[in-house]
């Protein structure tokens, strides 16, 4: 009978930053950006996307690669995003003085953030449209019965 683990497994690494001092949701937002992405090109998206979060996923994707490399032996460049989450860590809480003697709780949200990383055969990837483009034959379209008088009649016009 087939056990769960029994399904072919690709080679991969992760990476997990835990207790990490951003909320949730908002780095939530920053792993959607890179999930499913080959690893070089989510890199990059981070490190220049405008979140806060984006940082401290840009730290936990570079161990994931790293982790690939010197512990699986894998190729950088062949790597693809494969698993991106986070999930909800302890929430510290705070009070804030208010008006009459109140106190106002403030919740100081974490989280852990997961990403791992899958190698991919280099053929497996999308191929670039300007090779494809290139491959097309580059013929002229024949010209229609109402473009042709229409370019003979600007030719007359003009002399």
């Amino acid at each position: 009978m087939p056990v769960k683990g029994d399904a072919p497994v690709l080679p991969g690494a992760r990476a997990i930053a835990r207790y990490v001092r951003i909320s949730p949701n908002k780095a939530r937002r920053v792993v959607n950006l890179v999930r499913g992405l080959p690893a070089k090109e989510a890199l990059t998206v981070l490190q220049f996307a405008p979140q806060a979060a984006s940082e401290q996923v840009y730290k936990v994707l570079a161990s994931a690669i790293a982790n690939a490399e010197n512990n699986e032996r894998l190729d950088p460049d062949a790597l693809l995003v494969s698993e991106a989450f986070v999930d909800e860590g302890p929430t510290m809480k705070r009070f804030q003085p208010r008006a009459q003697g109140r106190a106002y709780r403030i919740r100081k949200r974490t989280c852990h953030i997961t990403i791992a990383v899958e190698a991919v055969a280099p053929a497996a990837r999308p191929a670039k449209k300007a090779a494809a483009k290139k491959a097309a034959p580059a013929e002229a379209k024949p010209e229609t019965k109402a473009q042709a008088s229409e370019s003979a009649s600007n030719t007359e016009g003009a002399e």
